[in-house]
């Protein structure tokens, strides 16, 4: 049977950093397990909205036989319960393709934690990766064709599974940006206007997407990512995703950030509001662009120049 259904979750609530935007040092005042600043844990309250994501997941139709994650510490928390739900009946794998969104830098910006790491913390954890962030940030159009590789790929495997094992829907734990392209890349759909707010990220929210031509699987096993054609250090392919197409077949979405299994409902929703990148005309330029958006809907039309005001002089707090 091939891949028919696609679930494609956002992280819990976590704890925050901060990034001096000059060099690229990322501070926090919570300790994370994998002693990486910008890869937090989960707050209590995001392991409480993970408990109520596995509720929901373990009933999901059709079932979720496989999980994708991206390897940071706060994506693999929250899917972590589901999967103890399942006992073992769906594998957990890391893809560093579906992995957080930095915009932009000269400088290097942190990367997940190894699998030996990872491991002590959630030990039937494997890896799968077809394609890896630059180290260096990524534009907008950089992040899109990204996730469209890494999930061509993903597909691709999926597709290539014993038809016998019956693996027909699996699940993606992501972060904000990169669920907002998933959607994107899976459905062919980028719009004119990129701060369009087409799909929807609250955090541990459940969006849904559906196989146009299951009849037609296949077609698609003959590009780039299924090849795997990219190597690091490689520029960003693009597989052809836009104009309708999407990534394996295209895809429907049938479910656009679901919350009605969390007790708080929709939360701490994301949108693109520019490329973020770090690269200054001078060392305390910033842009509309890197003022976070929850500030500004808290704020109002105000509180950019709020939020500019109190961080960007000096460092850039993260939103993702």
């Amino acid at each position: 049977m091939p891949l028919t259904t696609i679930y494609v979750v956002r992280h819990g609530y976590r704890s925050n950093w901060t990034t001096d935007h000059l060099t690229g040092q990322t501070t926090s005042t919570v300790p994370s397990p994998t002693n990486i600043p910008s890869d937090p844990a989960l707050s209590a309250y995001g392991v409480q909205q993970a408990a109520q994501l596995a509720e929901q997941a373990t009933v999901l139709t059709p079932p979720i036989a496989r999980v994708y994650s991206s390897p940071f510490y706060r994506c693999l928390q929250t899917i972590t319960p589901f999967v103890e739900r399942l006992k073992g009946q769906a594998p957990l794998i890391c893809d560093r393709g579906l992995g957080e969104w930095y915009g932009t830098a000269r400088f290097t910006h942190p990367v997940p934690a190894p699998l030996t790491l990872l491991r002590t913390f959630f030990p039937t954890l494997t890896e799968r990766t077809a394609i890896v962030p630059s180290s260096n940030g990524e534009t907008i159009a950089d992040l899109h064709n990204r996730c469209a590789y890494a999930l061509d790929a993903i597909i691709t495997d999926c597709d290539g599974f014993d038809a016998n094992a019956g693996l027909e829907a699996i699940m993606i734990c992501t972060h904000a940006a990169t669920m907002i392209a998933m959607g994107r890349v899976l459905t062919g759909r980028m719009p004119e206007d990129i701060t369009e707010r087409d799909f929807h990220a609250y955090t541990c929210s459940i969006s849904k997407y559906e196989r146009k031509h299951t009849a037609d699987v296949g077609r698609h096993h003959d590009s780039t990512a299924a090849r795997g054609g990219w190597a690091e250090g490689d520029a960003v392919p693009d597989i052809g995703w836009r104009e309708g197409r999407g990534v394996g077949g295209g895809w429907t979405c049938v479910a656009n950030a679901k919350t009605s299994h969390l007790s708080g409902g929709g939360e701490r929703d994301w949108h693109f509001a520019g490329d973020e990148s770090f690269i200054q005309e001078s060392d305390t330029a910033t842009s509309d662009a890197e003022v976070d958006n929850e500030e500004r809907e808290k704020y109002g039309s105000e509180g950019g120049e709020r939020v500019r005001k109190t961080f960007y002089t000096t460092e850039k707090a993260w939103k993702l």
